[in-house]
């Protein structure tokens, strides 16, 4: 009589080339890879904010999943949205101070999106997480210090809070504080759970 074998454990692979979201899913402790999903990031006509940052997590998941069919793909995406408009990265420097000087002493949101898809079962759990920020109202100067210290052109509002952005900032608010920087892993963790993956009980 033949014993059957269990299938093979899926792996963990997070569909992103940001440096920030691999920085932080490492605070889990799980084996994982990082593989670039190749899509277009553009919204969609009449597409609110919160909306296109949910479908681009998954549609970042699904991507990768086609080429790791035995793979639990974890996909992220985050758009900034000040006053129902949204605010990408920068094009250049000139570009981050005007965003700098537009968002001083207002407040803007934060959506930042996950998707965990098992690419064995093709289910997907999705989840959004916004962060509201508050502005200090800052001089030009202290905005061109920032940008010269830190060059965050590769952050949405050319706001770097892992770092010196943080100072620019007089509020956050949010139930799970890593989605700022870009992967919510309060709500991951979750998803992960689900799936029967425990961070705090690595496997062996």
């Amino acid at each position: 009589m033949k014993t059957k074998t269990s299938p093979a454990p899926l792996r963990l692979v997070l569909a992103s080339s940001s440096i920030y979201r691999r920085e932080l899913l490492t605070r889990l402790c799980l084996h994982f890879e990082t593989v670039s999903p190749e899509i277009d990031e553009r919204a969609h006509a009449g597409e609110l904010p919160a909306e296109t940052a949910v479908r681009l997590a998954e549609q970042k998941a699904r991507a990768v999943a086609h080429t790791h069919p035995d793979a639990l793909v974890i996909g992220a995406d985050q758009i900034a949205d000040f006053q129902g408009r949204p605010i990408g990265k920068p094009r250049d420097d000139a570009d981050a101070f005007e965003q700098l000087r537009a968002l001083r002493g207002h407040t803007i949101v934060f959506h930042t999106a996950v998707a965990l898809l098992n690419a064995r079962t093709g289910s997907c759990r999705t989840a959004l997480v916004d962060v509201v920020t508050t502005f200090r109202d800052v001089e030009d100067a202290s905005l061109r210090a920032y940008l010269d210290r830190e060059r965050p052109y590769d952050c949405a509002g050319s706001i770097k809070a892992e770092a010196l952005g943080i100072a620019l900032l007089t509020r956050i608010a949010s139930d799970d504080p890593t989605a700022l920087i870009g992967l919510p892993l309060i709500r991951l963790t979750d998803m992960l759970l689900a799936e029967g993956v425990n961070p705090l009980l690595p496997s062996r």
